[in-house]
């Protein structure tokens, strides 16, 4: 039997900022809960310059919203933005309901999608950051702090507010310690990686943009082993993993390709923070492929927001392509090639190899095509430039093998010795 879902209202104050869609947020809001099982039944929003710092909505507009609760049947009230400790007890309080802001639902969302250790840890250290300081929230609903000084004296809920406050840290603690263990471990495989000389492609975007679905359709073209897709579906935060391919072109060139977490506005600085070592991909990348949703009316919002976690998480010069994804649902000719952007559909396969031609353009620049003359007594270099590079041609001569190749600058000079043209 399904479970039955809780009825949420969306409640939001749109402070008119010009840096903020407030009905795409809202939009985005429900979104979530339906992520989280949630139907939202009803949507309550009030004009103000500032949310109220105590109870988030004016105290007209929760009078407002009082019967409506009833009417609606709602279960829970859901907010657009993150709200204080003291604004969600003041509001529990007054609306006999259950609050979760924005950052919680999405907490939750994480929570529940994390399938691998580095990724379930992640999500609890966020979650306690997020839960620690609201525990002070609740400090009068515990007790009283009693008269006096030390710990004997204190009141019941001053006294339990303490050991909970140490449980957490003392939890905090311990996971991030089992966390360095496998960043390290990341950091280590990534150090390899480097080593081989292969270059890391990075999909990044907004969350259901269609990274995964790119992944996939490069794997499908260019892997024999489709046991190597990764999971994709149409809802927010499908992949929390990161997932890395190899990629062997036709030529034997070969580049990692890399599918992150995708991001959303707004998106918990705990869990930027918790998943910065996920996010370390991305800024060690050679080339950032950013994979925008054309198909949805607020893509340019979704790349402001994509545009600005970049920054956050420290990616400097590494060069963006733009994917614009989703493309054969807008009209107009597919696929086709701009300045600094290819619109293909990942879903459809079309315009894979175009958008592969772009990548392989900026990964590949360093190749140049040479001519040499391997001695016979050197039949390993053979192997081993069909093996890393192109061969163009083959030739024999009394000397030795003729080789053209296209190979990588630093395999050119390497073996300079050998170049005859």
């Amino acid at each position: 039997m399904e479970e039955q879902k809780l009825k949420a209202i969306a409640i939001g104050v749109n402070t008119k900022d010009r840096d903020n869609d407030f009905e795409y947020g809202m939009l985005e809001l429900k979104g979530l809960a339906e992520a989280r099982h949630m139907d939202v039944v009803g949507e309550f929003t009030q004009n103000m310059q500032r949310p109220n710092h105590v109870h988030y909505l004016g105290k007209g507009k929760i009078d407002e919203l009082i019967p409506l609760i009833e009417e609606w049947e709602a279960d829970v009230i859901i907010s657009n933005d993150e709200l204080s400790p003291s604004q969600i007890r003041v509001l529990e309080k007054k609306l006999e309901l259950r609050v979760m802001d924005r950052t919680m639902l999405i907490l939750d969302i994480f929570a529940e999608r994390a399938k691998t250790r580095e990724a379930q840890l992640q999500v609890e250290v966020a979650q306690l950051q997020y839960m620690l300081p609201r525990l002070i929230g609740r400090r009068e609903s515990l007790g009283r702090q009693g008269g006096g000084s030390g710990l004997a004296n204190r009141g019941a809920g001053e006294t339990k507010l303490e050991l909970d406050r140490r449980r957490i840290e003392d939890r905090i603690t311990a996971l991030r310690k089992e966390l360095d263990s496998l960043v390290e471990l990341r950091s280590t495989q990534r150090k390899q990686r480097k080593k081989s000389g292969i270059p890391v492609v990075s999909l990044v975007g907004y969350t259901n943009a269609g990274k995964s679905t790119t992944m996939n359709a490069f794997i499908e073209r260019f892997h024999q082993n489709n046991d190597k897709q990764v999971f994709e579906k149409d809802m927010l935060f499908a992949t929390l993993e990161t997932s890395v391919r190899n990629i062997t072109l036709p030529d034997q060139k070969s580049f990692l390709l890399t599918d992150t977490v995708g991001f959303v506005n707004k998106l918990p600085h705990q869990l930027v923070k918790a998943f910065r070592s996920t996010l370390e991909e991305v800024v060690e990348a050679d080339l950032i492929i950013h994979v925008v949703d054309l198909a949805d009316p607020h893509h340019d919002t979704m790349m402001d927001v994509t545009d600005k976690t970049l920054e956050e998480i420290g990616v400097g010069d590494t060069p963006i392509l733009y994917a614009f994804n989703k493309a054969d649902l807008v009209g107009g000719d597919i696929p086709r090639v701009e300045q600094g952007g290819v619109y293909y559909s990942a879903k459809q396969r079309i315009g894979i190899e175009e958008l592969l031609g772009e990548v392989k353009k900026q990964i590949f620049g360093d190749y140049k095509t040479c001519t040499m003359l391997i001695p016979y007594d050197q039949g390993q270099l053979i192997s081993y430039f069909n093996e890393q590079a192109t061969v163009l041609e083959t030739e024999y001569d009394e000397k030795g093998t003729i080789l053209k190749v296209e190979c990588r600058e630093s395999d050119a000079e390497r073996y300079r010795d050998y170049i005859i043209a």
